[in-house]
């Protein structure tokens, strides 16, 4: 364990920041700017293996699995978010998971030690109903975090899909993942606090994943999430807005297909450009899997 984390980058000394605790404020918020602005580029460098990932878990969405996201710490938390947004920004509610080693609890307070039980990954998918059809993507900055490598060993054993992300090169736990993300974002501002760069980079990547998953099972139409979910007047006239902006119809008509389609935005924009019902529209869309612009017959 020691000699793990000594060769770790993300536990080694930024040399940029090691006089951080007695510059002034502008100067420390300098120095974190400038290493933050690291991030997009090392995000870049694994575009690849990215896109990647998005195939298994669109393969997975097609054959009526879920993506489950496993970590612990700074990184379970960003799985959490970003499974959590998924229903209220794309309409899916179960299409992306998270499971954040030590529970809900964990969320909220930290629990340090949950990282270390390998024993209880088991037990955590059979809780999700994990299936062959699903693809797990486990979050670990330092690549050797013990349940997350335990949750990819149990999901390779059941025959899904496994992907990981990490903040270093050639990590413990690329051994269990059919793609392995590999964003080294270097050494940390304050030494081995990967709740910064590395949290950074790894929610900067689970937003691509889910963005682009989602965009790719239809539910964006050019660049209008046309599956939110209207929870309130707020959301209501976002929605509006959109119907009009994507068909230029004026605000009273728009307001009026989004009641007429029960409150759905996708529909209500099939029904404005071809002055159908929400039947046909729901049927259209169906037969094009969803992608609004394939069932208005628009170019690619």
């Amino acid at each position: 364990m020691k000699k793990d984390l000594e060769n770790l980058i993300t536990e080694s000394i930024n040399e940029k920041s090691i006089y951080i605790d007695r510059v002034p404020i502008a100067e420390k918020l300098k120095i974190i700017n400038d290493e933050d602005k690291k991030i997009a580029c090392a995000v870049e460098k694994a575009i690849p293996e990215i896109e990647r990932a998005i195939l298994l878990t669109i393969e997975s969405l097609k054959k009526g699995g879920k993506i489950l996201y496993v970590g612990a710490g700074t990184s379970g938390r960003m799985g959490v978010v970003d499974a959590s947004e998924i229903f209220p920004t794309f309409g899916e509610k179960d299409a992306f998971k998270a499971i954040i080693a030590g529970g809900e609890k964990a969320f909220l307070a930290p629990i340090e030690d949950a990282e270390d039980r390998e024993e209880t990954a088991s037990d955590e998918l059979k809780r999700v109903g994990i299936t062959n059809g699903d693809t797990v993507i486990g979050i670990t900055a330092s690549g050797r975090t013990p349940f997350v490598l335990s949750v990819l060993r149990e999901a390779k054993r059941i025959g899904a899909n496994t992907v990981a992300i990490s903040n270093v090169s050639n990590p413990k736990v690329a051994a269990f993942a059919d793609v392995s993300i590999e964003v080294v974002t270097g050494p940390e501002v304050i030494t081995g606090s990967t709740r910064m760069k590395a949290g950074t980079a790894q929610k900067m990547v689970l937003n691509m994943i889910s963005t682009v998953t989602m965009i790719e099972m239809g539910k964006v139409y050019r660049n209008f999430m046309t599956d939110l979910i209207v929870t309130n007047k707020k959301l209501a006239e976002r929605a509006i807005k959109m119907i009009q902006m994507a068909t230029g119809i004026d605000y009273e008509k728009a307001r009026e297909l989004f009641e007429a389609s029960d409150r759905k935005p996708r529909i209500a924009i099939y029904m404005a450009i071809t002055g159908s019902t929400k039947e046909e529209a729901t049927k259209e869309l169906e037969k094009a899997e969803g992608k609004l612009y394939k069932a208005l017959g628009e170019t690619e």
